[in-house]
């Protein structure tokens, strides 16, 4: 599916948060406030718009992204490409649950919109604490419910009825963008998804909403492990 809709992927995700998932990416990123050296994890990259970001605001920082769609990867290596910053940007193919890393070989670790397609999001938390040093930061974007109930009102029919009929006329995909507000649906609301990420190994948790909770910025601290 992710790989049918690569093309317009970009263009659909400014288009239906108007612009406003460019302003997120920035507020993870300055979350996650990588040091000049930093070597950043973006795990469910896609076409690297959150790797892009964190190079641009952490001029001294790496990104390795990981994602399991060849043609996402495909166009992000383009964009990376065209942006001169292949010497900093890697992208390889990998699954959440099984990231391609050594153990504590990154200082901190993003995921943009990515958490809730993984099969199981328990395995790919387990796997981020693996792969940050003790004291490394993660950082994750994810929608969310908004909490005013006439702006809830508004935005349910706005992601039930209205964004899927244009992501389908425009990524052509008939089930893409339905399964988007469907997905959104089953994943674990704020307080749960943040016990999840105390179970795999990190401290500090915090939900942060933004844009009146139609998105969640969870980040944590990876715990020292246990002698």
């Amino acid at each position: 599916m992710f790989d049918a809709i690569a093309p317009r992927y970009d263009l659909l995700n400014h288009l239906l948060s108007a612009g406003l998932d460019r302003r997120w990416r920035v507020r993870a990123v300055e979350a996650l406030a990588p040091g000049g050296h930093a070597r950043v994890l973006d795990l469910c990259t896609g076409t690297g718009d959150l790797a892009i970001a964190t190079i641009t605001r952490s001029p001294g920082a790496t990104v390795v992204g990981v994602d399991f769609a060849a043609e996402m990867l495909r166009l992000g290596r383009a964009k990376v490409r065209a942006l001169d910053l292949l010497q900093r940007i890697h992208l390889v193919r990998g699954d959440a649950a099984m990231i391609p890393l050594p153990n504590r070989s990154c200082d901190a670790a993003t995921i943009a919109f990515g958490i809730r397609n993984v099969a199981d999001p328990g395995a790919a938390l387990a796997e981020l604490a693996r792969v940050l040093r003790p004291g490394g930061r993660l950082a994750i974007l994810e929608f969310g419910q908004p909490r005013i109930p006439g702006i809830r009102t508004l935005y349910g029919w706005y992601f039930r009825f209205l964004l899927p009929l244009v992501g389908r006329l425009i990524s052509r995909h008939d089930s893409a963008y339905s399964y988007l507000p469907a997905s959104v649906g089953n994943f674990p609301p704020p307080p749960e998804f943040c016990r999840l990420l105390a179970v795999a190994g990190f401290s500090q948790v915090q939900a942060v909403p933004l844009t009146f909770g139609i998105v969640y910025l969870f980040v944590g601290v990876r715990t020292p492990e246990q002698k």
